[in-house]
């Protein structure tokens, strides 16, 4: 995941601050969205097992438990090194997207270096297909990674991408995404309609995180809401259909309620109190 200047990590989450090195205020969009839970128990256990039939070891290790439990062991961390080794596979091809987009702005980049880092862990593909959609798609950024901000019902985030795409103004929000078994980029969580949605209702955007300075919201409220799938044998745009955001802002403000909650139970301290036996 990046982590945009105003962004801190807090025990209530990731949370923003007005300012560069200012006192954290209100949540970012992915934390209150991760407030919705999500069962990820198969998942790890499938990766836990993947892990542990895919050992080269194994073979030597029937009939040995000290073996057999150094094995388990390692792969008991399977599914937490793949989700690691995805974001930061995610943080180097949101890098070239970001630099691309800079560059066609005429800004500072660092475009070549963010391609050579993807080539140097083999995901150069990912580049490649970013570049193809890039020009099919005939894209004009309007700026990147833009930081957002919405007072009324108290959240921050960054959003990947502002851009306009055959004449319309699109938000646009980035998924590094895996290939399935035909060899096509791996769909979309719906979840991201939720991200969009909370990034059209902002009412600010950043201008200097340094000075703290913020403008008003400048692009229409009518934006193309767009999810991107990037992979390495294609990249997929997905567009917000209209009649579902109200749902899924409604969704996004009441787990917003839910992590004020959660914040103000988690201050109140110890909940429970031992009550001694009555006197005799």
């Amino acid at each position: 995941m990046t982590s945009p200047m105003l962004a801190q990590t807090t025990e209530y989450g990731r949370m923003y601050a007005r300012k560069a090195n200012g006192v954290p205020e209100v949540p970012s969009i992915t934390t209150v969205i991760s407030q919705a839970s999500t069962d990820m128990d198969g998942w790890i256990g499938h990766m836990a097992a993947t892990a542990v039939i895919q050992d080269e070891r194994l073979a030597d290790c029937v009939g040995n438990p000290a073996k057999l439990k150094a094995i388990a062991r390692q792969a008991s961390s399977a599914a937490a090194d793949y989700r690691d080794a995805a974001a930061r596979r995610g943080d180097r091809v949101h890098f070239y997207a970001e630099n691309i987009a800079l560059r066609a702005m005429g800004k500072p980049h660092q475009a070549a270096q963010a391609r050579e880092a993807l080539k140097e862990n083999n995901e150069g593909a990912f580049a490649d297909r970013f570049d193809e959609w890039w020009e099919q798609f005939k894209v004009r950024p309007l700026a990147a990674e833009v930081t957002v901000w919405n007072s009324e019902v108290g959240y921050a985030g960054t959003l990947d991408l502002v851009a306009e795409i055959g004449g319309r103004v699109c938000l646009i929000d980035f998924k590094t995404k895996g290939t399935d078994r035909n060899g096509r980029a791996k769909s979309l969580d719906p979840k991201v309609v939720m991200q969009l949605a909370a990034g059209v209702k902002a009412q600010e955007i950043s201008v200097d995180p340094i000075a703290g300075t913020w403008d008003e919201w400048p692009y229409p409220k009518d934006a193309m809401l767009l999810g991107v799938a990037l992979g390495e044998t294609e990249v997929v745009p997905m567009m917000a259909q209209p009649h579902v955001l109200p749902a899924y802002w409604r969704r996004f403000w009441a787990l917003r309620q839910v992590w004020e909650t959660n914040m103000n139970v988690a201050g109140l301290g110890q909940p429970l109190l031992a009550v001694p036996a009555p006197p005799a």
